[in-house]
């Protein structure tokens, strides 16, 4: 198919996806990097996808048909059959920028990443903004775009969003596990504690498809206390290893939850920290609560930091790097 080996494989998984497979397929084969591969792996659906891809004539495009398995299963199939050392993945009802291959794979091999991603414009089924995702939007395109906070900020949440992913080969042959957990981002987080290191470009170049059907809004998997299970499970077997003793920045609706899980997983609390002056100087499930302005400078225990509120996080940055944390080292966000 190809007079050389392409420099990215695309891995698209698709399913029942007839009204917006053509326009996904489309937007990939439209990428200003040309040198790739299209691997469209359809997971046995019973509408018009496969006839609809079909009628392309790129000989860039391969066409792998299977038996229904779900997403996990099509993923995996298709990096096992992906022939570039770097691959990408790509959503049926989602849509890339044409510049989002190319600046992705710049910036991998400019730091010597293992995986990027790139910010991203959450529409609706009109292909509008959707509304109800404003916070997350910020999140996803504003706190999390340094390759520090992306790895001191993954306990939050799955800090890229997975089909924008272009990574090496080593990261997708972990690969995706079926269990009860959300797959993208367990496989981030194994992959994280192996020490790769993931960017993200500081541009929009990808339209992610929000609406009632998307899997992460059904699926068990995907659910907040999937997502709980998931970061305190990786958390617990990476930084949290063998620890017995740390400290928590905030006590609040977030941060409880996090305290009791601490003590029951048999790790002290030796101080509490919280900004509400109704807090200070409370004893809280047994840990007695200071203000930030009494926090000494790091000693090596672990810093969690367990707030919820939007833009509480870029506040209490500086504060803790002033006293000599490391975003990452020994000081992890949780929510």
């Amino acid at each position: 198919m190809f007079g050389c080996m392409p420099k990215v494989s695309v891995v698209l998984p698709v399913y029942n996806a007839a009204d917006t497979v053509a326009r996904a397929i489309c937007s990939i084969l439209d990428q200003t990097l040309r040198d790739i591969e299209l691997i469209v792996v359809d997971d046995g659906s019973t509408d018009e996808t496969v006839a609809i891809i079909q009628q392309f004539g790129d000989r860039r495009l391969r066409l792998v048909s299977c038996a229904h398995r779900g997403v996990t299963a099509a993923a995996n199939s298709g990096t096992e059959l992906a022939v570039a050392p770097i691959i990408a993945r790509m959503d049926a009802d989602d849509f890339a920028y044409p510049l989002r291959l190319e600046r992705q794979l710049q910036l991998l091999n400019e730091q010597n990443l293992d995986a990027v991603g790139c910010q991203v414009r959450i529409v609706n089924e009109l292909r509008d903004d959707s509304p109800s995702m404003g916070r997350y939007v910020r999140w996803i395109n504003e706190e999390t775009v340094e390759v520090e906070r992306i790895s001191a900020l993954r306990f939050v949440e799955l800090p890229l969003v997975n089909p924008t992913i272009l990574a090496r080969r080593s990261y997708w042959e972990l690969g995706f596990r079926s269990n009860d957990l959300p797959e993208d981002y367990d496989l981030m987080l194994r992959a994280a504690a192996q020490g790769m290191r993931f960017g993200k470009v500081h541009e929009v170049l990808f339209d992610w498809s929000d609406h009632p059907d998307r899997l992460t809004r059904v699926d068990s998997r995907y659910s907040m206390e999937a997502f709980m299970r998931c970061r305190q499970l990786h958390l617990r077997a990476g930084p949290l290893r063998d620890v017995r003793c740390v400290d928590v920045w905030g006590i609040g609706e977030t941060g409880k939850p996090w305290l009791r899980w601490l003590q029951a997983e048999n790790i002290a609390v030796r101080h509490g920290y919280d900004v509400n002056e109704r807090k200070i100087n409370e004893t809280i499930h047994g840990v007695q609560i200071a203000g930030p302005e009494e926090m000494p400078n790091a000693d090596g225990t672990p810093l969690v930091i367990a707030v919820g509120a939007e833009g509480a996080r870029s506040l209490i940055i500086p504060h803790i790097v002033s006293r000599g944390y490391v975003l990452g080292g020994d000081a992890w966000f949780v929510a």
